[in-house]
């Protein structure tokens, strides 16, 4: 593949992380520093190696980061009544659901369990719904991720043409909200989409985000185009190792587009960034609410 076709996640989120970095450590110094706490149900080793992820990079940006487990025969009620505990706790800035939950745990009642102003995630169905009216500071982490992959090209976004293909309610329908706010011209495809194909080749800027390894390939991309590969698929190769790609054929996609996101090492490394900088945003939006209240400055339970 061409490097210069390359749009790597590292140095954006290291830039991210150092802007984190520099308001974590004022909100230290006001005495109110800012922690996120990681919820994981069960004994998942995939998700130990997210969680070690968050908690390096945290400690990083100079957020406190704490990981509380809770058995898998947790039920619903049990688990929402300690997340409710957290919303109501004024030393807790965010909260992260690890997933996968256990089957018998309806994920979107826990999501929703979190208060709206420590939702860090972008999960609530209030967060999501703010992003309609142009309130965009607590987007869900992997679609705000995404466009900023997109920003990081220099491309003029205004009038952009854009195609998402995909539209789950967390990554490809908040992607299409988000670009529009930004003046952005957006298609957005699915499964009942009649030709995938012709809507992606005029697109100067594809995002694709399905959970099906290569199914963006040359003959689908304008020439000079940016893309932005959001899937994540495990491939099993003729010895029987595994390897990580996305849903575009990388490869031959990088031959004629202008900037393409590798996976891994592109929009997952940014992700992790988002979510510490929502994480800022909340304590910004908890410390206006405790002023408000008690006319000081500071966290605020918000339950």
């Amino acid at each position: 593949m061409n490097d210069a076709s390359f749009l790597k996640g590292a140095p954006i989120a290291q830039r991210i992380i150092g802007n984190v970095r520099a308001e974590a450590m004022k909100a230290r110094k006001e005495g109110f520093p800012a922690k996120l706490v990681s919820i994981t149900t069960g004994d998942t080793a995939a998700v130990d190696v997210y969680v070690r992820n968050q908690r390096t990079k945290a400690e990083l940006a100079g957020i406190a980061f704490e990981e509380r487990r809770y058995p898998a025969a947790i039920s619903t009620a049990e688990l929402e009544a300690a997340i409710h505990g957290m919303n109501a706790d004024p030393g807790v800035t965010g909260i992260i659901i690890q997933r996968p939950v256990p089957s018998h745990i309806p994920i979107k009642c826990i999501q929703a369990a979190v208060h709206p102003l420590k939702d860090v995630e972008g999960m609530h169905p209030a967060s999501i719904g703010n992003i309609v009216y142009n309130q965009l500071d607590l987007a869900p982490c992997t679609a705000a991720a995404a466009v900023e992959m997109l920003k990081a090209t220099g491309l003029e976004l205004r009038g952009l043409e854009v195609v998402v293909v995909g539209h789950s309610e967390i990554v490809g329908k908040p992607i299409a909200f988000l670009l529009m706010s930004e003046g952005a011209t957006v298609t957005v495809c699915h499964h009942m989409t009649r030709s995938v194909a012709a809507h992606a080749r005029r697109a100067d800027a594809l995002f694709v985000a399905v959970g099906r390894p290569r199914l963006i390939d040359e003959g689908m991309v304008k020439p000079g185009a940016a893309v932005i590969d959001i899937g994540i698929n495990s491939e099993t190769l003729g010895d029987g190792s595994t390897r990580i790609v996305g849903d575009v054929d990388a490869e031959n996609v990088a031959k004629v587009a202008a900037w393409i996101t590798p996976v891994p090492g592109g929009v997952g490394p940014v992700t992790v960034a988002i979510l510490l900088r929502n994480t800022m945003v909340a304590w910004a939006r908890q410390k206006a609410l405790y002023r408000s209240t008690y006319g000081t400055a500071g966290t605020a339970a918000v339950a």
